[in-house]
């Protein structure tokens, strides 16, 4: 075994230096696999068995915690089916321009900062890790201002695309009462990401299970027995995404294992911004193309000689055929994770290994 006196990270930490990190935080005096200085080789097997178990720790919880987010807007399409088709083709139509013009944008942006708290949490670059948090979010933040404009423009927007006046009647009402939850998404998907990078997993499935458990009696109030309909609904998935947002939070505060986000806030903070855009923007890029195309199917659908029935069953289907898509989001994300990890601690052969 060799020992190496400085372990830098791959080229995205290295290239990072957007948090202007301390050499004492690099990774120093690890030993490293014989199989990584060759570069080559099959891993033993126990290797197999111990790189499976770290990454089952860390994929299990998050393919709880996606259905669980998930479920969330089924709870919410079921309420809206109660209240009317109108309600249901509105809140349907609504969702869609909401993922097109907000939801997709944000989370793309956020998955920028993946690869470079990945990488550094493996080199135990803590600054690096907090710093890339603060202009993600800082990011998303700024991006919620043109969203918010194209939201508040929704009506005449949707109306020169062709679609029905009383179905987007209903969708603006539904758009302006999601607002809260715009805000609160622009900082949970970094939150989660930082999260994520230090295998805390299990926090996110929690806080999950508990808003949506409190999701059902929310509606419930809201939307029925206030009588907002509507408006109740949007308003109840902002609460679900705000009482994920607080709890988070509070684990981070009383947690002694989690890195502070807000740790080493300073001017660094706001400082090479290049290397996370340059993940950042094509990420964002290509989830919107991936999410768009089901959504324009749903605007199209607005176009049909009965706009209510269809606009509403593709909604449901978008729904439901989504939960296909879990499963194999949250393996990558766990796998994206360990890699990661294995790169920031310059042992690219076990990346390798993890990631066959």
């Amino acid at each position: 075994m060799c020992r190496n006196k400085e372990a830098k990270p791959v080229s995205s930490i290295s290239d990072a230096r957007l948090a202007g990190d301390d050499d004492g935080e690099r990774r120093s005096g690890y030993e490293e696999p014989i199989h990584d200085q060759q570069g080559e080789g099959e891993p033993h097997v126990d290797e197999v068995g111990e790189e499976l178990v770290l990454l089952g720790r860390i994929v299990w919880p998050i393919v709880i915690t996606s259905f669980l987010l998930y479920s969330r807007s089924v709870v919410s399409m079921l309420f809206l089916g109660r209240l009317g088709g109108a309600e249901l083709a509105g809140g349907s139509l609504a969702i869609a321009f909401a993922n097109i013009t907000g939801y997709s944008v944000l989370k793309g942006l956020a998955m920028g900062m993946e690869p470079i708290c990945g990488q550094a949490f493996g080199a135990r670059r803590w600054s690096v890790l907090a710093h890339t948090f603060q202009k993600t979010l800082l990011l998303l933040l700024l991006a919620t201002i043109p969203i918010s404009l194209l939201w508040l423009n929704m009506e005449p927007i949707l109306l020169r695309l062709g679609q029905d006046a009383a179905i987007t009647s209903v969708a603006k009402d539904y758009l302006l009462y999601s607002f809260p939850d715009l805000i609160a998404q622009a900082h949970l998907h970094p939150l989660r990401i930082f999260l994520r990078s230090q295998s805390h997993t299990k926090p996110l499935t929690l806080f999950a299970a508990f808003a949506l458990l409190l999701h059902f009696p929310v509606n419930y109030l809201l939307a029925s027995y206030l009588d907002c309909g509507v408006k109740g609904v949007a308003l109840a998935s902002s609460w679900n995404t705000i009482s994920i947002d607080l709890g988070l939070v509070g684990f981070i505060l009383r947690s002694e294992n989690s890195i502070k986000p807000w740790a080493g806030l300073s001017r660094e903070s706001i400082r090479g911004w290049w290397p996370l855009l340059a993940l950042a923007l094509p990420t964002a890029a290509s989830v919107c193309l991936e999410w768009w195309w089901y959504e324009v199917m749903l605007l199209m659908c607005g176009r049909l000689p009965d706009p209510r029935a269809g606009v509403a069953a593709m909604g449901v289907l978008i729904q439901t055929t989504g939960l296909i898509y879990v499963l194999p989001a949250s393996l990558g994300m766990g796998l994206s994770t360990r890699v990661g990890h294995e790169l920031g601690a310059n042992r690219p052969a076990r990346a390798r290994h993890a990631a066959l």
